[in-house]
């Protein structure tokens, strides 16, 4: 029962991580900023547009959420509808509590002996197994993703990074971001600075305006981004790498993803 889980999640992740190609991931807080112990509400989905339900529920399977020491905390009221995913927390030691979604992912294809394509997903494991020995063609593509948002009580604590995929050390905290101040954060691949990375800030309120309006950003050379928000609220912030560090054998190429979900107050 227990590997049958482990299969499907991996099924599920694999199937999150191309899904995320043509969508949007995103966590949207009702709060980032408490001034005193109080419960918070997550949203979660995929979507079109950021912010806006209007595709399917995220799937909560590898979500999880810290409080400042680093413990994990309950999640309350789990629920999943047919356009978003919602769950709660208590927030209720001072410091930053993070809410984190990693997806590792393996994700390929070939071409059968009759040259039809076959799509592949699952674990590594799982993928070759599936892979008849006259395939050609045969591309696997290992799949890492971090997505997260922060809710601060009282003071912010240090938000700290594990070394390993695409990371966000923050410079500015990101419970202490305003509209009137630049704020600065470091970006570091497997520990080291991301230099020359493109950052993507797509401000709430897609639905009420012409346009996505994205800014479009690089991070310096030892990978610092530079950002002055044009006007308070929420931000989703995206940024994207490649490179051949697989950690599984047969894949030849890595994706990389970091989103995070950013409030600028006043």
């Amino acid at each position: 029962m227990m590997f049958k889980k482990h299969a499907i999640l991996a099924a599920t992740l694999a199937l999150a991580a191309m899904s995320s190609q043509a969508h949007d991931l995103w966590f949207k807080p009702s709060s980032t900023v408490l001034s005193k112990a109080d419960w918070v509400t997550i949203d979660a989905a995929v979507s079109n547009d950021v912010f806006f339900f209007n595709h399917r529920p995220l799937g909560l399977e590898s979500v999880a959420v810290s409080a400042p020491d680093g413990s994990a905390v309950e999640m309350k009221n789990v629920a999943k509808g047919e356009l978003r995913s919602v769950f709660d927390f208590k927030a209720e030691k001072t410091g930053t509590y993070r809410v984190t979604m990693l997806m590792n992912g393996v994700m390929g294809g070939y071409k059968d002996a009759s040259g039809q394509p076959k799509r592949l997903r699952g674990t590594a494991e799982e993928i070759l197994k599936q892979i008849p020995a006259d395939a050609k063609d045969v591309r696997i593509t290992e799949n890492v993703r971090r997505m997260e948002t922060f809710v601060s009580v009282g003071k912010p604590s240090t938000v700290a990074v594990t070394g390993k995929g695409l990371e966000l050390k923050p410079v500015t905290h990101p419970n202490d971001l305003v509209s009137t101040e630049e704020a600065r954060f470091a970006f570091l691949l497997d520990g080291k600075p991301a230099a020359d990375l493109e950052v993507e800030l797509v401000a709430d309120g897609i639905r009420y305006r012409d346009g996505v309006n994205a800014l479009k950003l690089k991070t310096d050379a030892q990978g610092v981004l530079k950002v002055k928000f044009p006007r308070p609220g929420l931000y989703w912030l995206s940024a994207d790498s490649k490179d051949s560090k697989t950690s599984v054998p047969q894949a030849k190429e890595r994706h990389l993803a970091y989103v995070a979900t950013l409030e600028v107050l006043p």
